[in-house]
């Protein structure tokens, strides 16, 4: 069955567009006659027949269609294909129905894809696999493991969890870092407007006096002075500077030495640590509950990580753990993962219970990351409010000691 895009006139004559299922164009078309739908124009959509599609096309697709998918309508609609499956739905009807209520065309658009391809023959994680910019491996393979064992309701309750879960601490995090980088940017131009109009008419003043002025006001006025002649390049530096590490972190090597670099700050790195354990500690810990064998798991698992020192290890760890050895001792060895996650993961090992004690794992790093970030908020915001209270002192006594000297002469 074929996929149409159709723009039409209801029965009231209002403007309406959207996607319907049918065997040919006239089919659609009396289809939506027949709900009252007068098409304008109706146009059949080509189905994505493998993943390894190229050119301008099918980039043009991906950014235009795929990249609008949102994660939280990803998981959205997991938990409804879950709730539909427990209730007795054949897989490609649940689809089909999830389809048909679906107002966001691009969603509708795969959603009808993915029952077409079903349909066909394929299974659902074979379907799911002509979407790699929507479905992550993760969830192919998971998806693959419930189909085979005959548990792909439960399997997709838990993805539901999963996505859930990871965009609310995302969200969390977000809403922490705003309000410290909003008050960032809102002191920084401040400042420049400081030095850019404000200070350069006061110290007008005393430069035209011919008299030695104190290091500090020495100091604004060569500060004061760049920053008027420069102003359009500082404005854009900071911006500069991250494409520029963004281009860096893209090589191999360069990206590289950015990971690693980030993961070793002091304050900063043993924070990413406890994000990437608790990450991989949850995506292992899924995996391997649903049945995917321990070596596809870590490789899975190490396209999630983020980082690729941490991607490394785990490729060194599922090397170590092929040839018979132990995943928390090799974690446990590298300083780029916490301590103890590689020895609760250890312990998991020894005891056969190494899926509970990756989800034990993932969730006592979560609560420890909710913690230092609401504990580090707290400190950011009087942290920049000193910083700023220290840039205008240093402003004001510059301008105030050459006032100073200058009654002192008079007297």
């Amino acid at each position: 069955m074929a996929v149409f895009e159709y723009r039409a006139f209801d029965k009231r004559a209002r403007k309406i567009s959207g996607m319907i299922d049918a065997e040919t164009l006239n089919a659609a078309q009396n289809k939506l006659r027949q709900q009252e739908i007068f098409p304008i124009s109706l146009t059949r959509v080509a189905p994505e027949k493998s993943t390894g599609a190229n050119g301008f096309g099918a980039l043009f697709n991906r950014i235009l269609l795929f990249s609008s998918i949102k994660p939280a309508e990803t998981a959205m609609f997991t938990r409804q294909l879950s709730t539909l499956l427990a209730a007795g739905f054949p897989l490609a009807g649940a689809v089909s129905t999830l389809a048909s209520q679906t107002r966001r065309n691009a969603l509708k658009r795969i959603l009808s894809q993915l029952k077409d391809a079903i349909e066909e023959g394929n299974s659902f994680a074979e379907a799911l696999a002509l979407f790699p910019h929507v479905f992550s491996p993760v969830y192919i393979n998971m998806v693959r493991a419930g189909e085979s064992s005959g548990t792909l309701e439960v399997v997709l309750e838990r993805l539901a969890d999963f996505a859930e879960k990871r965009e609310s601490n995302k969200k969390k995090i977000q809403a922490a870092l705003a309000y410290p980088f909003i008050m960032a940017i809102i002191g920084f131009a401040v400042l420049l407007i400081l030095l850019v109009y404000i200070v350069p008419k006061i110290i007008e003043i005393f430069t035209g006096m011919n008299q030695d002025l104190p290091l500090p006001t020495q100091i604004l006025v060569n500060v004061s002075s760049f920053a008027q002649s420069y102003w359009w390049g500082v404005l854009p530096a900071p911006f500069l500077i991250m494409a520029l590490v963004t281009l860096i972190r893209k090589t191999d090597q360069g990206g590289r030495l950015i990971d690693r670099f980030i993961l070793f700050l002091p304050i900063f790195g043993p924070l990413l640590r406890k994000i990437i354990a608790a990450r991989i500690s949850r995506t292992l810990g899924s995996l391997l509950e649903n049945g995917v064998p321990m070596l596809t798991a870590l490789q899975i698992t190490r396209t999630i990580s983020g980082n690729r020192v941490i991607s490394d290890l785990l490729a060194s760890a599922a090397l170590h753990v092929e040839q018979g050895g132990e995943l928390g001792k090799t974690l446990s060895q590298s300083r780029a993962f916490p301590q103890l996650a590689g020895q609760m993961i250890t312990v998991g090992e020894t005891s056969g219970e190494l899926e509970n004690m990756l989800e034990k794992s993932a969730e006592l790093f979560e609560r420890d990351i909710e913690t230092t970030i609401s504990t580090a908020m707290s400190l950011v915001e009087p942290v920049i409010i000193l910083i700023m209270g220290a840039v205008v002192l240093f402003i004001v006594l510059s301008i105030f000691l050459p006032i100073l000297e200058i009654n002192q002469l008079i007297r």
